[in-house]
């Protein structure tokens, strides 16, 4: 995949978040009329696209009958050992930012670490919302069952 794209009703926000995850603009351009972007950071691309006169976006996570994309999922398997500590390290981080920016908001949890089995592997999971409340899923691989 070369990236997923992401509307935003603010792209300096968008970008002060994105930034906050380890992700970095690599281009910035124009698309007719509107500011937009690309940022890499943990192993993929986003493009970042500011819509004119924006609505909110509809509740993905919270929604059980809404249809369609549902969510960006990035394995951190790789980076941490541990979610739980990630993810109130990435709290403390945003709490800090907040106060030397004026584009950052706290940072909002979806739903705190859990563990969740899929196929043969267990994995800790959790879900975060972006600067436009769109769902985001952190997950790290911690064991693979056998004989399944």
């Amino acid at each position: 995949m070369h990236h997923a794209s992401i509307r935003t009703a603010n792209i300096y926000r968008a970008i002060a978040f994105y930034e906050q995850l380890g992700f970095e603009v690599c281009e910035r351009f124009t698309a007719g009329i509107t500011l937009a972007c690309w940022m890499q950071g943990l192993g993929g691309r986003i493009e970042l696209l500011q819509v004119p006169q924006p609505r909110p976006a509809a509740d993905a996570f919270g929604d059980e009958h809404y249809t369609g994309y549902y969510h960006l999922s990035f394995d951190l398997t790789g980076l941490t050992d541990d979610l739980p500590v990630w993810l109130d390290h990435l709290k403390g981080q945003f709490d800090k930012a907040v106060c030397d920016s004026d584009q950052l908001q706290p940072l909002q949890v979806l739903l705190e670490p859990t563990q969740q089995i899929i196929g043969d592997r267990v994995y800790e999971v959790a879900f975060i919302a972006d600067s436009d409340g769109l769902p985001l899923e952190f997950l790290r691989m911690m064991s693979q069952r056998t004989g399944v």
